[in-house]
């Protein structure tokens, strides 16, 4: 075989990219099995094993170059008070395959990027295994010590199956396992 055969043969850089692109779109393929909406109720568990009962929903829907994840939880005081806090994360595809990153705020040139854990900001990124997207994040306290949060969302008849954990220095410090129903 000779050298100009190859260099004639040689594929074109546009179909190099044309590849990259539909490998993306392969991993995004994953992500539209998970959009919708869904809501539900749970009893949260701490490490000493008191519950607080809570409610939860979630939308997944998809964005031009990911992901988005958006949930809100509403805590029940004594007093009757409502604690309702609410999270979107716009996630994007990386180089390996079903695992996306946080893209939480601007650069300077614009482009979306993940926070600095070394500056108290979580560091999230999702991955999708089969039925199951699980987000994590990571916090970095400011005594150098660290949170770890995973949320796994399992495709299940009627919704997804919700499965929490929040884990501060090694220590497990609360649960949630719950139905989330598709609205």
């Amino acid at each position: 075989m000779s050298i100009s055969f190859l260099r004639t043969s040689a594929i074109p850089r546009f179909l190099i990219g044309l590849l990259f692109i539909l490998f993306a779109q392969m991993s995004l393929a994953d992500a539209s099995a998970f959009v919708g909406n869904y809501a539900g109720s749970a009893d949260v568990v701490s490490a000493d094993g008191s519950t607080k009962k809570r409610d939860m929903s979630v939308e997944i829907s998809l964005a031009d170059d990911g992901f988005i994840v958006s949930w809100t939880s509403a805590t029940y005081k004594s007093d009757g008070r409502v604690k309702e806090k609410s999270y979107s994360i716009d996630f994007i595809p990386t180089d390996r395959p079903n695992v996306f990153a946080a893209a939480q705020r601007k650069d300077v040139f614009g482009h979306l990027v993940q926070l600095d854990p070394m500056k108290g900001e979580p560091f999230v990124w999702a991955r999708i295994i089969e039925d199951t997207m699980t987000v994590y994040s990571l916090f970095v306290n400011d005594d150098g010590g660290y949170e770890m949060q995973q949320f796994d969302r399992t495709l299940s008849e009627g919704g997804l199956q919700l499965e929490f954990t929040r884990v501060r220095n090694g220590k497990h410090e609360r649960s949630v396992s719950t139905l989330l129903t598709r609205e």
